[in-house]
């Protein structure tokens, strides 16, 4: 699979912009600030139905216009297939597969499997465990669409049992019977969605640390934990253990949705004692495993867009990588740098089919090396 054309309207900060692509090796090089990570949000938009940077859809329509618009031509299984997003301000987004419209966005998640690799991931060890969530869930939810279905659901009831500790307290009474029709729900996707995360890490967890020895070189262990919210708890005993505290706070405070990964190096905290070194191989051998758990899951191997990871890593590291990303083992990569001389020397030296976009203002220009 891979993706042969794009095309985009008053996307960020693109008034336009049509390119066509090398199955293998694709370089957008220029300096910051000209819309290289934009080219990379676009596809990404095409494969997960949003933005990896932005939360809001309206914020990726270009400044003083009133729409965006993202089609792509992806091959895969020697089919081209197209994929079309519109978005006008205060208007429903629209999502097409060859000119149909998805009624549900989830049912495109999964499709078009994606990796993204950005100075961003550094919010899994410095942010919130939110982040974290977000990283497991995005994963699984590439191939197991019941797990996607389990966490949307989950989030729904969720929801609702949460507006209903908020209406207790505004009216000053409290239904026992009616709070444990969303408890029954709650915990019955919540279970789904709990054992499917610790399912998934055992079979992920090697797959990463064959990657961060690989990355690093060296003999410290890497760990990454699930942490459960419920504690050796069952769901329901939980729930009724948290009820006097989630009454208090007017929300849920046990689940799923407070889970979290715990990462360490020798059995201490990456995030207090790791350098910086150690970080960004860590961060690199979790995103090198979510590529190598979903291409064996899809039996495809996924998109893989590197976003300015020269800057993050040292020469030996970056060379390292992309002596692996150009293997076999891998499909299409788009990736971004600020040197074009750097990309071209590096790309040449190992022999690699690739297509250079050099970006700047207002202006695109592909070359083939």
């Amino acid at each position: 699979m891979f993706l042969k054309q794009l095309s985009l309207v008053n996307f960020k900060n693109y008034p336009e912009f049509e390119g066509q692509f090398s199955d293998k090796i694709n370089c957008f090089v220029g300096n910051n600030g000209m819309g290289k990570t934009n080219l990379l949000d676009a596809i990404h938009y095409l494969s997960f139905c949003k933005s990896f940077f932005n939360t809001a859809d309206s914020q990726n329509i270009r400044h003083n216009e009133g729409f965006f618009v993202l089609q792509g031509h992806f091959e895969k299984g020697g089919e081209v297939i197209e994929v079309y997003c519109g978005l006008k301000r205060n208007h429903k987004k629209i999502f097409k597969k060859n000119k149909k419209e998805y009624e549900r966005l989830s049912e495109h998640i999964g499709q078009f499997p994606l990796v993204m690799i950005s100075p961003n991931d550094a919010e899994l060890i410095n942010g919130s465990s939110e982040a974290r969530r977000k990283f497991l869930d995005g994963i699984i939810s590439q191939y197991d669409k019941n797990y996607l279905d389990n966490l949307i659901s989950y989030a729904h009831v969720l929801k609702q049992r949460n507006a209903l500790l908020k209406h207790f307290h505004e009216i000053g009474a409290f239904d026992s019977e009616t709070l444990e029709i969303w408890d029954d729900q709650l915990i019955a996707y919540g279970r789904l969605v709990i054992n499917t995360r610790q399912n998934f890490l055992k079979e992920f967890i090697p797959l990463f640390n064959t990657y961060y020895h690989f990355i690093s070189g060296s003999r410290e262990t890497a760990a990454l934990h699930y942490d459960n919210s419920l504690g050796e708890k069952d769901f329901k005993t939980a729930l009724i253990t948290s009820l006097s505290r989630d009454r208090a706070v007017h929300h849920t405070t046990v689940g799923p949705h407070k889970d979290d990964l715990d990462f360490s190096l020798d059995g201490f905290s990456l995030k207090k004692f790791a350098s910086q070194g150690q970080q960004k191989s860590f961060l690199l051998a979790l995103k090198l495993a979510q590529f190598e758990f979903i291409k064996e899951r899809k039996d495809t191997k996924p998109l893989l867009l590197l976003d300015d990871v020269y800057d993050k890593l040292d020469e030996q590291r970056f060379t390292r990588l992309l002596e692996l990303v150009s293997g076999e083992d891998f499909g299409q990569v788009f990736i971004t740098d600020t040197h074009p001389e750097r990309i071209e020397k590096l790309l040449n030296n190992k022999q690699i089919s690739n297509k250079i976009f050099i970006v700047g203002e207002g202006s695109i220009k592909a070359t083939v090396i």
